[in-house]
């Protein structure tokens, strides 16, 4: 791949934490590079960095709740499904890797959307739709993991009342942001033994259903497995097949979260590009395994089943591995739920103080604590927020919360679209400058962008049903309001705002611009202009 030519980066040589003015955050205090916000840099390397974006995924989790769906839609061809699916991930994961080289800052899509494609463009897919996609996943997984817990803990009682299961999900919001706030060591760490135990149980299956297909001791309705089942046009169900893939990209979702915390790590320019994809390829791997165990171990129409298809992994686990194993299984799914919103408490607060620091978000957002490198106000606010939404969503209904999930799919597809096209556009002069920098930097990220536009417009058409998960509003499904709704609103909240934060809607805080002019937004970095103020 042919490398951009020797400047100085956006955020190249942080500036030393001990420089940083107390006051950074006045009105008229000296602009800061993005590295300087106060965050602990070369706190984490490769391996944490990596364990935090997989436990944004929550393998076990997603698996758990989406593989009997993808199995509906697309039979013994699951396993390609997965396949297929990763490549759009793949080609968008290039996009996040170059870009975070580049502008290595813990805004991440909303720092490069707002570059390439202007404030507004940046505030809205870089900052809106990330943000309300995290918002309604984070009120999901805090309501998972308290369900699953309570289930494993024998408690199944409590679990069948919402208002408790509600209660506790804010507790376990209330943990996972006093874990954030107390450093992001702490987060990694516990993120690593967290991912450890989802790792061995999926693992732990895998292992148990092999063997059983080995030995001849599978449920009944058990397929062998072939290459067929990897090969993304055997099905002939070219409708069933998008439908999975669609599926797929959900269960992909969230590995981006980890470029929240670039400017933690110990090479914030290369470390989370690898960890990225390093990422990505463990998630294949386990997921094209797993679904291959479950198929073969168990066959299409078991999984199909209307008691097993919405927990794949509660129902398969205790048949091919045993009672207690199986109790493991269903406490990692758990625990992959709670990992999941660990990880958001972490990458979310991150996202606003970037946000801050340019001024696209009021000035609180960047409140840091002093010693422990971590931004306290805006991890607060996400909790308070989470734990709103968490209850306003159970007291519409207790179902809500699943239709919102439903509804993240669009969001997922619209921001990565946009984060891969702005790796275009950005890196455009490069394209003539090598046939590598043409295929890495141009054709695969386009080609992503693509397949996530066409995924974002597959989903829109097949949500407009009135029989989508058979709920609808005036002949429209539900989950479409939901979803376009979010996108609707979130266009009329920028719309207000570029009237009140003036400075950021102004370009002046990040000047837009392609690889040839990134020494124009350093220059200004480093001449005062970047204020950590909102004009409202």
């Amino acid at each position: 791949m042919s490398h951009p030519p020797s400047s100085t980066p956006i955020a190249s040589d942080p500036t030393p934490r001990d420089s940083t003015p107390k006051d950074a955050t006045s009105k008229n205090a000296p602009a800061r590079y993005p590295s300087s916000k106060g965050l602990k840099a070369g706190s984490i390397g490769i391996g944490p960095t990596v364990a935090l974006g997989l436990a944004a995924v929550a393998p076990a989790y997603s698996l758990a709740v989406t593989l009997g769906f993808v199995v509906l839609a697309v039979g013994a061809s699951t396993p390609a499904a997965f396949l297929l699916g990763f490549v759009p991930i793949l080609f968008t994961a290039l996009a996040f890797r170059d870009l975070n080289k580049e502008m290595p800052d813990c805004g991440g899509v909303f720092v490069w959307i707002t570059r390439v494609f202007g404030p507004t463009a940046g505030w809205f897919l870089g900052g809106w739709v990330p943000q309300m996609a995290t918002f309604i996943a984070s009120a999901a997984l805090a309501q998972v993991a308290t369900t699953y817990l309570l289930n494993f803990f024998g408690l199944a009682w409590i679990a069948a009342e919402p208002i408790a299961v509600a209660a506790i999900a804010c507790g376990l919001v209330a943990l996972s942001a006093w874990i954030a706030a107390r450093g992001i060591e702490l987060s990694a760490w516990v993120q690593y033994a967290l991912i450890g135990l989802q790792l061995v149980a999926l693992g732990g299956f895998c292992v148990a259903a092999f063997t059983a297909m080995s030995t001849g001791n599978t449920t009944d309705g058990s397929e062998k497995p072939a290459l067929e089942w990897f090969n993304p046009l055997a099905s002939g169900d070219i409708s069933g097949l998008v439908s999975g893939v669609i599926l797929c990209l959900f269960i992909y979702w969230g590995w981006d979260a980890l470029i929240a915390v670039n400017e933690e790590t110990t090479d914030r320019k290369g470390t989370p590009g690898k960890a990225v994809v390093i990422t990505t390829v463990i998630l294949l791997f386990f997921y094209v395994v797993t679904a291959t165990a479950a198929v073969g171990y168990a066959g299409t129409a078991s999984i199909t089943n209307p008691e097993t298809v919405s927990d794949v992994l509660s129902v398969l686990g205790p048949q091919a591995a045993g009672e207690v194993f199986g109790q493991v299984i269903t406490l990692a799914v758990g625990l992959s739920a709670l990992a999941a919103l660990m990880t958001v408490a972490v990458s979310t607060p991150r996202t606003w103080l970037s946000m801050g620091t340019y001024g696209a978000l009021p000035k609180a957002t960047t409140k840091m604590h002093s010693k422990r490198g971590t931004p306290t106000t805006s991890i607060a606010w996400w909790a308070i927020i989470t734990m709103a939404i968490t209850l306003g969503l159970t007291a519409i209904s207790p179902d809500f919360i699943g239709l919102g999930i439903l509804s993240v799919g669009l969001m997922i597809a619209a921001y990565y679209a946009a984060t891969a096209l702005a790796s275009v556009v950005y890196f455009a002069p490069l394209m003539r400058t090598s046939a590598s920098a043409l295929i890495l930097k141009g054709i695969l990220p386009g080609l992503g962008a693509l397949l996530m536009i066409g995924a974002f417009a597959y989903s829109a058409v097949d949500m407009l049903s009135p029989e989508y998960v058979g709920l609808s509003w005036l002949g429209i499904g539900s989950v479409f309001w939901i979803g376009i709704g979010a996108l609707i609103l979130g266009l009329l909240v920028t719309a207000i705002l570029r009237t009140r934060l003036r400075r950021f809607f102004s370009g002046q805080a990040i000047p837009r611009g392609n690889i040839t002019t990134r020494n124009q937004l350093s220059s200004i970095l480093s001449n005062d202009t970047l204020i950590n103020e909102t004009e409202a």
